[in-house]
């Protein structure tokens, strides 16, 4: 899968409903969906709603109106999700703030004595939103789809909410195409959250800056920037920082004649000038 034009690779789009907010104080997933598509393609679908074995708080049946006889004669989670892994196999897992998806998932998986699979790589549609979309003045799912043009009323269950993260998949794809964006390698380090390739990107632009900060010499970058635009840009580098878990590079800038930092996961392709 590595570096491959983005419309080669099969997405897997999921979504989950849970008990509440926090799997660490013993919330459980109760509804579960995925679509897997390639290009704009729909290659499958999954969906089940799951006992949790637990009481759906009273804040989450406000949101998604899954009651408990709805779930009475659902599967426990052990037995649904051997049947997720298989359908999202091989994909790329998409999902609307995907960190409390997964945080959901693993947790699940946990329980069901399973590990989440190392080679997965998960992008995070929300963060997508935020970088293409800079400009909006909130980012719930709803309000990006409205944005967009897309007419579909956000339902809050799980296969209804797969649908329309997926035409906000579309449309933003088609946005990042139209920047010049469609390699994985971007696309992975610009809006994944967790799989062992965008570790291999940041170790590899990280080593490739301090090897122009040990040489003395310039690095030209190609920067998505904070307001959505491509520019490419030499820069002396002088230091990598981490602020929040975000790495920059710090550096004079001669596009601008002046100190600038960068973030490290928005840098789209880096070149040594020697």
């Amino acid at each position: 899968m590595h570096n491959k034009d983005i419309e080669d690779i099969e997405f897997s789009i999921f979504d989950t409903e849970t008990t509440g907010l926090d799997p660490r104080s013993g919330d459980r997933i109760v509804e579960i969906a995925a679509v897997r598509l390639k290009g704009k393609d729909k290659l499958g679908e999954f969906h089940s709603l799951v006992n949790p074995g637990r009481p759906i708080s009273e804040g989450a049946y406000q949101v998604n109106k899954i009651t408990a006889e709805m779930l009475q004669g659902a599967p426990p989670i052990g037995e649904v999700i051997p049947g997720f892994l298989e359908f999202i196999k091989g994909s790329c897992l998409c999902s609307y703030n995907a960190m409390f998806d997964l945080e959901f998932l693993e947790s699940e998986l946990k329980l069901a004595g399973l590990d989440f699979p190392e080679d997965v790589l998960v992008i995070d549609i929300l963060r997508m939103s935020r970088k293409i979309l800079p400009r909006l003045e909130r980012y719930a799912l709803w309000f990006v789809a409205e944005k967009l043009a897309i007419d579909f009323k956000q339902e809050h269950r799980a296969l209804s909410d797969v649908e329309l993260t997926l035409s906000v998949f579309l449309k933003l794809k088609d946005l990042l195409f139209d920047k010049g964006i469609r390699d994985l390698n971007s696309f992975s380090h610009l809006f994944a959250v967790s799989g062992r390739l965008i570790n291999d990107i940041a170790e590899g632009k990280l080593a490739q800056i301090q090897e122009a900060i040990d040489l003395g010499v310039k690095l030209r970058i190609k920067y998505l920037s904070s307001s959505g635009d491509i520019t490419e840009r030499d820069v002396s580098a002088e230091k990598v920082i981490c602020e929040r878990d975000v790495y920059y590079l710090v550096g004079h800038c001669f596009l601008r004649n002046d100190e600038r930092s960068f973030r490290i996961d928005s840098i789209l392709d880096m070149e040594i000038l020697r």
